[in-house]
């Protein structure tokens, strides 16, 4: 929650396609934005874990540099509940108009947006105010069977797209099966699990991810210290991943304390091997 020389309040960025999907943004998020070259311009989605100040206070400062700098928007903000009356209030400070369009949603322990692309599902978590974690599901796409179809003198035509959809199709008289002719690929899967203690939710969020991103706050023996705290530790974050049988965990949110977060990433490997712990710029690919 406090900010250090080496790393900055929270913010994440997932990309996909032509959506950028923020999750959080802490105080001083938009310069780090510029170190990384990337425009906020660039930005569809604001994904608000909870209301406390080290994980929003850089929301009015960006929304402004969006505006300032003609963004076309809109920018679509997702939170728990109060995210509405608190984003009103937030913007009761400040005596610049928003000139960007801002959508504003409170969504709890359901799915909340989809596409044809990908859905959004958001899961409650155990914090001193109200806290979501979020999931991001692509959806499994079929890969045309390229040798499959050649049997029936097919190659690209535009009802292919029918067999990419699951329905079979009729060519030249001949039932061609979208099963046979196409191969299913597996949609990608990530979690964010922020400010949070201990609780099923996080594993049920987490289930089957290729990648887990949460906090890991203290190092074990400060659990029963910090128990009333509501954050994880290291064993915690690690039995997460554990439970839900991710492929990758990446911790991050850690207590100015550590200088290294080496040691913390050692500690959560007894729990779980396949872990690696985020610097600030950190870029991990799916």
């Amino acid at each position: 929650m406090v900010p250090t020389i080496e790393r900055n309040h929270t913010s994440i960025l997932i990309s996909y396609k032509s959506e950028n999907i923020m999750v959080d943004c802490g105080e001083g998020t938009q310069r780090q934005l510029r170190h990384a070259k990337i425009s906020p311009c660039k930005i569809t989605k604001l994904l608000i874990t909870h209301w406390h100040g080290d994980h929003i206070l850089g929301i009015p400062g960006l929304i402004q540099s969006m505006g300032a700098n003609n963004c076309k928007g809109p920018l679509d903000i997702y939170g728990p509940k109060g995210t509405i009356k608190y984003f009103e209030n937030m913007f009761k400070w400040f005596s610049f108009p928003l000139r960007i369009k801002v959508n504003v949603y409170e969504v709890d322990n359901k799915k909340f947006f989809e596409n044809e692309d990908f859905s959004l599902i958001t899961y409650k978590m155990d914090h001193d105010v109200p806290c979501n974690a979020y999931s991001i599901e692509e959806k499994d796409k079929r890969n045309i069977n390229v040798d499959y179809i050649k049997k029936f003198g097919l190659k690209q035509h535009p009802i292919l797209k029918d067999l990419q959809k699951g329905k079979n199709i009729v060519w030249e008289g001949k039932k061609i099966f979208a099963d046979k002719a196409t191969k299913i690929k597996k949609g990608k899967k990530v979690t964010i699990v922020l400010d949070t203690a201990y609780n099923e939710n996080a594993v049920k969020a987490s289930k089957n991810a290729d990648v887990l991103v949460c906090e890991s706050t203290w190092m074990n023996e400060l659990e029963d210290k910090n128990s009333g705290l509501k954050h994880l530790t290291t064993k915690q974050a690690g039995t997460i991943a554990k439970k839900a049988k991710v492929k990758q965990l990446i911790i991050t949110h850690f207590s100015q304390r550590y200088k290294d977060e080496k040691i913390l990433e050692k500690e959560v490997k007894k729990t779980f091997k396949n872990t690696i712990s985020a610097k600030d710029f950190f870029v991990y690919s799916v």
